[in-house]
Formats: structure tokens, C-alpha cells, sequence
């Protein structure tokens, strides 16, 4: 699992680098915006089909398996069919609103994915519940591998043939989801009727409260990009422009967002672990285990997150040159030197969020993440408001975005440290913050010297390699790491 994990991020990477390359930076940000749309429906289904699923495989006796299958299935097949309806339907509406017309089709395209996804997560949620994790392993991987080919090649295909990508790319993404749907129908099967413990009512009231907490991350993830899609385009018109010039600035500021989104991702890891530990500490109401728990977490999280933005915010323009061009850079560079650290932040909130989803707080991790939300829509329209169309537009939506988000972690942590009684020490805090602002200034102040293609890529994983000693260095001269932190990175390595 953990190996699908990494294998998805990295050619999730290697995904976005081929698209812009195959699309060019506004084909790249026509696509961006309706995978940007489409993806708060469709991950919002995908979580809460596996986690709903498997909850009711796991609990339903060996013998009753297959007839908890087909009813599990059956209930998420009538509610992804009308779901995937609205979605085609709200497509022009939602396209216009945004300030995104030309990208309707491919938002009714992503319907049909809402669909593919909407059958197909169930059957992997029967994987996971069944203790097959292998065989979901497996199909992240074929799932991740065939979304990158028909994307990539759907867009490489559409523009040889029409001069215009995106709906082809999402035309082989359409493709790649009915395959994996395909195969997991063949290698799952659909169970049979028969005798099952799973209610539907029951079933639907655990996987409401799952949906809506899905959907608020989700729109979360992409409020900064759908904001600034609006205003920009709205600017570009304004401008006497067409929509359509505002394609390129979305694209150079996707480029950010796929550097700023890592510290999230990898610091998912330390929730799968957390997550247990706490809500077994909670249920033996254990509340010095709690506290000590959110204490090695947080202070974990915090010198992860660390070091990642030390050389994403350092390295801004190097990174994005190195991988998605110099147009991307010269227009988003100076975004994602604030991003990175605003999604920092978030990376921290969602660990705070965690914390707060495993003691049972659930409504208080909702009503947070409804203020982020919040936060940056509002921050996101006041600063974009009246700005005209100009790279100017990237710098302020990362503002607000980093803004937003900063409140919200703080809210969040001081509602995890009233709950627990426990958070990352003041002192490491300190002395963390401190590494990120010497390394910070060191990738930045690191020379530029004039190199293009390969031999700036080598460069900038040097830098890179650079920027990160040092990180590390002051918190080793600060003594924030010390001899029992190296032990645990020797025993982790071992094994």
C-alpha cells in the first residue's frame, strides 16, 4: 500500500509535467481548471465509497460477504448514477459562473468520470474491507498508470488531430476509468444476493457525515485555483481579452500547487498512523497517552514539513524551470514562494484535523475546515477584486490563500490543544521555524548561474541537497534533533 502510495505521487508528477509539455502552459491550465472542478466530486466519492464499503465488508461475517457486496454496491451504484447526472447538467451553469465556458464539454466529460469512480471505489472498498491489500495495492497502481496514459495520450492525440488538447485528455481519462471499472468488476466480482447483516439506513448515516467531511477538504483543495480562474478571467474581458488568456496564468499557478501539495501528501503517512494510536488512547480514555501522542506527531509533522518547504519556497524558480519551462516560472515563481509556506500550514492543519476526527471531535474538525474555506474564498475575492490582468493576480490569490489557511491552523490547534491538553512544543516550534527561515534565505540568495535543461536540473537538486543540510544543521545546533532522533531514523532504515 504504502509502495502504491509513493508510485501515485510519482507519476502523478511525472503526469503533470507530460501534460504541460504535451499541451502547452494554456492548453495545462484550460485542463487544470475542469480537473480542478471535476476532482471535488470525484474524490469525494472515491474516499467515501472505499471507507464505507470496507467498514461494512469488515464487519459482515465470512459467510455473509458476498450478499453484503452486492448490497453495499448496489446502494453506491443508485447514488453515483444521478450524482454523475447533476454533474453533467450543472456543467455549462458552473462553467459560466467560474469564468470558463471553453471548458465545458470537459467538465461534462468529468461527469462520466464521477460515474466510473462512483462504481469502481466501491469494489475497491471490498478489497480493503476483505484484507486483499495487495489486490487494491495493485489497482492503485493500474488506476494511476492508466489515468496518466489516457490523459497524456487522449491530449497528444486531440491536439496532432483538432490543435486543442484538453477534451481529448479528458476523453483518455473517461477511457482509462471505465478500463479499471472493467477489470475490477472481472477481478471482484459483485457478490450475490442472499442474507446480510448491512442495513441501508445504517449504511447511508455513516457514510453521510464521511461524504460531507470529503467534500469540504475537497473543495478546499481546490477553492485558491477556482477564485483565481474567476477572477482572472473576469480580469482578462475586462482587459477587452477573451476568457481564454487567462488559461496560462492557471497553468503556471497549477505548476505551484503540485510543489506546495507535498508536504501533505507524505505527511498522510504519519496520519494512517495517529489516527489508531489516538482513538485507542481516547476510547481507554487514556488522556496522558492522548497528549504524548499529539506531541510526537505534531512535533514529527512540523520537521517533515520543515524541510520540504525550506526548499520549495528557496528553490521556487529553479524547481518550476527545471520541470514545467520558463514561462511556467517567470509567471508563477514568485506565487509559489508564499504558497509553499501557506500550504506548510495546511499540511499541519490536516494533521490537526486528524487529531481532532480520532477523540471524536468531528464536528469541531468540520466547522475548521468550513472556515479555511471560507477564509480563502473570501480573502481569495476581496484581494482579487478590481486587480488587473497581470501576473499580479497568481501573488495576491497566494496571499490569500496562505492567510486563510494560517488563520485556520491556528484555530485548529488551539482547539486540538483545549481537547488534548498536548501540541508541539513552543521551543521546537521556535526552533523550527528558525531552520525554515535560514534555509529559506539560503535558496534563495544561492547563485544563478545562467545553466538551462539538464544541467540546471543537476544544479538544482544540489541546491536542493544543500538547502536541506543546513535545514537540518540548525536544528542539530539548536538541539532540536539529537542522538534518539538519529536512532529512530537508524531503526526506520533497517527495517
Amino acid at each position: 500500500m504504502a509502495g502504491a502510495k509513493g508510485y501515485f505521487i510519482g507519476l502523478g508528477l511525472v503526469q503533470q509535467i507530460l501534460l504541460k509539455f504535451v499541451l502547452g502552459l494554456d492548453g495545462y491550465g484550460a485542463l487544470s481548471s475542469a480537473l480542478s472542478l471535476s476532482s471535488i466530486l470525484y474524490n469525494t466519492v472515491v474516499t467515501t465509497s472505499i471507507q464505507g464499503v470496507s467498514r461494512a465488508v469488515a464487519q459482515a461475517p465470512e459467510a455473509e460477504r458476498p450478499a453484503t457486496t452486492r448490497r453495499a454496491l448496489s446502494v453506491h451504484a443508485v447514488l453515483a448514477l444521478p450524482l454523475g447526472a447533476a454533474a453533467f447538467l450543472a456543467a455549462g451553469p458552473v462553467g459560466t459562473f467560474t469564468g470558463m465556458p471553453h471548458v465545458v464539454m470537459s467538465l461534462r466529460l468529468g461527469s462520466v468520470i464521477v460515474v466510473a469512480y462512483g462504481l469502481y471505489a466501491p469494489l475497491i472498498g471490498v478489497l480493503n474491507g476483505s484484507r486483499r491489500f495487495g489486490g487494491q495495492a495493485l489497482f492503485d497502481v493500474a488506476a494511476a498508470t492508466f489515468r496518466t496514459v489516457g490523459l497524456v495520450g487522449g491530449g497528444l492525440v486531440a491536439v496532432r488531430l483538432f490543435g486543442r488538447g484538453p477534451e481529448g485528455a479528458m476523453a483518455g481519462f473517461v477511457a482509462a476509468a471505465v478500463l479499471v471499472l472493467v477489470a475490477a468488476v472481472v477481478v471482484v466480482g459483485t457478490g450475490r444476493s442472499g442474507r446480510s447483516p448491512l442495513g441501508v439506513r445504517e449504511h447511508l448515516l455513516f457514510i453521510g457525515p464521511l461524504a460531507l467531511g470529503q467534500l469540504l477538504l475537497n473543495l478546499l483543495f481546490q477553492a485558491d485555483l477556482t477564485v483565481l480562474r474567476a477572477f482572472a478571467s473576469r480580469a482578462a474581458t475586462t482587459a477587452g481579452l477573451p476568457v481564454e488568456a487567462a488559461d496560462p496564468l492557471i497553468g503556471a499557478y497549477r505548476a505551484t500547487q503540485l510543489f506546495s501539495f507535498l508536504p501533505y501528501q507524505l505527511l498522510l503517512a504519519i496520519t494512517f498512523v495517529l489516527f489508531p494510536l489516538l482513538a485507542a488512547a481516547h476510547r481507554a480514555r487514556d488522556r496522558d497517552a492522548v497528549r504524548d501522542y499529539v506531541r510526537a506527531g505534531m512535533r514529527l509533522a512540523l520537521v517533515i514539513a520543515g524541510v520540504m518547504v525550506s526548499v520549495s519556497s528557496g528553490l521556487a524558480r529553479e524547481l518550476l524551470t527545471s520541470v514545467f519551462g520558463q514561462d511556467a516560472a517567470e509567471l508563477g515563481s514568485n506565487a509559489m514562494e508564499l504558497l509553499t509556506l501557506g500550504f506548510g500550514a495546511f499540511a499541519i492543519f490536516g494533521i490537526l484535523t486528524t487529531v481532532l476526527n480520532s477523540i471524536g471531535r468531528e464536528r469541531e474538525s468540520a466547522i475548521v475546515t468550513v472556515v479555511a474555506l471560507a477564509l480563502v474564498i473570501g480573502l481569495g475575492a476581496l484581494g482579487l477584486s478590481g486587480t488587473a490582468f497581470a501576473p499580479a493576480l497568481l501573488l495576491r490569490t497566494a496571499v490569500a490563500t496562505s492567510l486563510g489557511i494560517l488563520v485556520a491552523t491556528v484555530s485548529a490547534a488551539i482547539l486540538v490543544r483545549r481537547a488534548t491538553g498536548g501540541l508541539v512544543p513552543t521551543a521546537t516550534a521556535v526552533r523550527v521555524g528558525t531552520a525554515v527561515a535560514v534555509s529559506v534565505v539560503l535558496g534563495r540568495c544561492l547563485p544563478d548561474l545562467g545553466l538551462t535543461g539538464n544541467a540546471l536540473r543537476v544544479l538544482t537538486v544540489g541546491y536542493a541537497g544543500a538547502v536541506a543540510i543546513v535545514y537540518a544543521s540548525v536544528l542539530l545546533l539548536t538541539r532540536e534533533l539529537g542522538a534518539a532522533d538519529l536512532a529512530l531514523v537508524r531503526r526506520v532504515l533497517r527495517r
